[in-house]
């Protein structure tokens, strides 16, 4: 097993982490606060807008079961990168669209993804607001934020927004499903 990382902001860590649990490969998903400037944030220091931290979810994955880039094609069809600093309700910078990676290798496959398969995906690159920066300040989210949507699934935000996405990755990717 050959297990890399990989860091994702796409608004509500709960949405990421409902859909990343669910892909062929991946070992664990965990919710957190990432690439800002308060040594210690915390849930509600990250919600005021002033750590500069984004909600994301750090992902270990076997990449001899799931590539980067397969994790990356999910990413652009569960999330809007092109509204800046907001997902759906979700409006701040800690909702932002943002790829850290922790190797230098990694920005290779992201910027290749990013010339060719977005065109593909039909997403104008122009248009897209997703930061790509080297993982920094990285932080894990409380225990009540790990594994939210599993735990409280009819849970108001849950029903409404983060299951829609679950069930869109599902449609969509339904080959990368663990079994």
């Amino acid at each position: 097993m050959s297990l890399e990382s990989i860091t994702l902001a796409g608004g509500c860590f709960w949405c990421l982490e409902a859909v990343y649990d669910r892909v062929m490969g991946v070992q664990d998903v965990v919710s957190g606060y990432s690439n800002g400037d308060d040594p210690s944030p915390n849930y509600e220091s990250v919600c005021s807008g002033h750590t500069g931290h984004a909600e994301v979810v750090r992902i270990r994955f076997d990449s001899e079961q799931v590539s980067l880039t397969e994790l990356l094609e999910i990413f652009f069809v569960i999330h809007d990168p092109t509204t800046l600093n907001r997902q759906g309700n979700d409006v701040g910078t800690q909702y932002r669209s943002g790829i850290y990676y922790e190797r230098a290798e990694d920005l290779k496959v992201i910027e290749e993804f990013m010339k060719s398969a977005v065109q593909q995906m039909g997403i104008n690159p122009q248009a897209i607001t997703t930061q790509i920066e080297p993982l920094r300040n990285f932080h894990e989210a409380e225990e009540y934020h790990q594994n939210f949507f599993l735990n409280h699934p009819t849970q108001g935000y849950c029903a409404h927004v983060v299951s829609p996405k679950v069930a869109k990755f599902q449609k969509t990717f339904a080959n990368k499903l663990k079994a």
